[in-house]
């Protein structure tokens, strides 16, 4: 078998807006958002917003975070995007409420099927539930779920959901212990 990029085609994959909103979005994230001030977080809400994201109330989003499309993206009341984090929103990408999600994070939501020789794109939602925490430098797979108040640890790579209340370490991020005991959830 022969890899034949030539033939790569993504017609089928929309985007979401036309091409002049993705040029407009581009040209303000580089721009007015990236170059806004530290503690300007509803500025940086308001520019979402203005793109189509849903942004709840208390949510603090630092300027060098990346959005490819904002449109896909909703982030719930009081969470917090770190620096360098990149939103690779080819798929939704659904951030809950009182989430953190650290800087220099990856969530991943395109990528190519390796048993295609044309190489075809594939894409899939990311979801992180309520009270979850992705730490610094994580990678999140196409299709991960990260549940309630669960936490991947630092440069974990995650390829498989992580059920509630639990930590998950490594790569590939494995199960290392209950965030919380049952005595201390109450």
């Amino acid at each position: 078998m022969k890899i034949d990029l030539s033939k790569y085609d993504q017609s089928w994959y929309s985007r979401g807006k036309n091409g002049f909103i993705v040029l407009a979005w581009w040209f303000v994230q580089g721009t007015i958002f990236r170059y806004s001030l530290h503690n300007m977080y509803n500025w940086r809400n308001f520019l979402l917003r203005m793109f189509g994201a849903e942004i709840g109330k208390g949510v603090k989003i630092r300027s060098t975070a990346k959005f490819t499309y904002p449109w896909k993206v909703s982030v719930g009341e009081n969470s917090w995007v770190g620096d360098n984090t990149e939103f690779y929103s080819l798929d939704r990408i659904c951030v809950g409420r009182n989430c953190v999600i650290s800087q220099k994070s990856y969530l991943c939501t395109g990528s190519h099927n390796i048993q295609d020789p044309n190489f075809g794109l594939i894409t899939k939602p990311i979801f992180i539930k309520d009270g979850a925490w992705v730490a610094t430098d994580v990678f999140l797979y196409p299709g991960i779920t990260i549940n309630e108040m669960s936490v991947v640890a630092a440069r974990s790579t995650v390829v498989h959901d992580v059920p509630t209340n639990e930590v998950h370490a490594g790569s590939p991020a494995r199960y290392i212990k209950k965030r919380f005991e049952k005595e201390e959830q109450m």
